[in-house]
């Protein structure tokens, strides 16, 4: 009985001691990431240079990667770069007015205008996308060929019609919905971390508003900006839901609206082409990260660090 309490006592005071706890603590996280992440990378490498079917897999070499170039993949790498190189455009400079405007003093009902902005990243995104498919429809009576028929312009078929620019500005519409707000609450809290002696003492020596924003504003708002561009680069080319909401369930006419992560749903899901789903996979992690470390170096990320 007596060895039974030694043993609990010990076990206690080892789970309690300060050399013990830390791992403790660490350990979901690890075990997290351990099941979670490392080891589904670690499959996708193995399974991109195999043929996998129900019931057998067979190895095959780098077959998968010699067909990486064939089919849709093409326009759906294309679709991607594009998708992110304007979204990129749009939402980093107009949060970042937005922002201050929100910043600003003299600003009325600050909290509402940040309340309606933000509304939009609660609203899940199935909902949005059906939602913005019924605005950019095709029928006259949809609500935006409504609104142009007023100024006489003719229907015009957003998704999928044979000017390709259209599908980008209902994609870009929709992400500027969504994620503006968000990137707004990023650069609000930068600029609280600001110091309002800065632009007192940059006023004082007679600089104007424009000069403020140019040489105080944006300068201390670099490691924001560059959290901003870094994520909103992750999420332009692993954009998946959306356009597949948009285009009905993944009905892409022309190859318009395909991404590199609705291609791999083709091929992994729908087509049961796992082993070629795990290469296209790969391909986008390997892009999304040379872009994302490229983006840093010029930012001077790592000089700073």
């Amino acid at each position: 009985m007596k060895q039974k309490r030694k043993s609990s006592g010990g076990f206690r005071s080892l789970l309690y001691s300060q050399k013990v706890a830390p791992y403790v603590f660490v350990a979901p996280f690890v075990i997290a990431f351990l099941l979670f992440y490392l080891y589904p990378i670690i499959s996708s490498v193995i399974m991109s240079f195999q043929e996998v079917l129900p019931g057998q897999v067979r190895f095959i070499g780098l077959s998968n990667y010699k067909n990486l170039f064939r089919g849709d993949f093409v326009k759906a790498v294309r679709n991607s770069v594009i998708y992110t190189v304007i979204t990129c455009a749009v939402l980093v400079p107009v949060p970042i007015l937005l922002a201050v405007f929100l910043n600003s003093k003299q600003t009325v009902g600050k909290n509402t205008f940040r309340v309606i902005f933000f509304l939009p990243a609660l609203v899940s995104v199935v909902v949005g996308g059906f939602t913005f498919r019924l605005i950019f429809g095709e029928m006259p009576t949809a609500l935006l060929n409504s609104v142009i028929g007023v100024f006489g312009a003719k229907p015009v078929k957003w998704l999928g019609g044979p000017a390709p620019w259209t599908t980008f500005f209902a994609l870009l519409v929709l992400c500027c919905w969504r994620w503006t707000g968000v990137n707004i609450m990023y650069y609000l809290s930068g600029l609280q971390n600001i110091s309002e002696e800065l632009y007192d003492s940059a006023s004082i020596d007679g600089a104007g508003a424009w000069q403020r924003f140019f040489y105080i504003t944006l300068p201390l708002l670099k490691p924001t900006t560059t959290y901003v561009l870094t994520i909103s680069i992750y999420g332009g080319m692993a954009m998946f839901l959306e356009s597949r909401m948009l285009f009905n369930g993944g009905r892409y006419p022309g190859g318009q609206g395909l991404t590199i992560v609705g291609y791999l749903y083709r091929l992994g899901w729908e087509q049961n082409r796992i082993g070629l789903g795990c290469a296209v996979g790969l391909f986008l992690l390997a892009v999304t990260l040379a872009v994302n470390l490229v983006q840093l170096r010029v930012s001077g990320f790592f000089e700073r660090r």
